[in-house]
């Protein structure tokens, strides 16, 4: 008699990554570009604003307590913009348009510098790479100047 054994494949359950949400902010025409203070790698290069989705948020609420921590500002989010951007390994990136409601934008956490960016200012300013399609597509829904 011969032992059969019976190979059970396990595989590994595919992490799930760790969302960040950014925001595509319009006010009067103009899209919001923040320039990154750090870390020291990302300094000086422009990004959409946001930051990490918590633990039983969803990200449309994290995207109203990220733009409310980072820059002091009340936002409505709108649409997602289509696609996801992969960041540094684990994380990546998905973007939602929304407009302001109150507050004047601050840098106050993680920026040195902010601007308003008309459609025809977009390719102004150095943005982060993974930030580009996303401020494509958000430049579409800009009115032309």
């Amino acid at each position: 008699m011969t032992e059969r054994t019976t190979e059970t494949h396990r595989r590994d359950p595919v992490p799930v990554p760790v969302v960040v949400v950014a925001g595509a902010l319009y006010d009067r025409g103009r899209l919001l570009a923040a320039r990154r203070s750090a870390p020291a790698d990302l300094a000086g290069r422009w990004e959409l604003p946001g930051g990490k989705l918590e633990p039983g948020e969803g990200p449309e609420e994290a995207l109203v307590r990220e733009l409310r921590e980072e820059l002091g500002v009340e936002v409505e989010p709108g649409e997602r913009i289509p696609g996801e951007w992969p960041l540094k390994p684990g994380y990546v990136l998905r973007v939602w348009t929304a407009r302001l409601l109150s507050g004047e934008p601050r840098p106050l956490e993680d920026h040195d510098e902010l601007r308003w960016l008309t459609r025809s200012e977009l390719d102004s300013v150095d943005w982060l790479d993974q930030d580009r399609p996303a401020v494509a597509e958000a430049g579409l829904r800009l009115p032309e100047h």
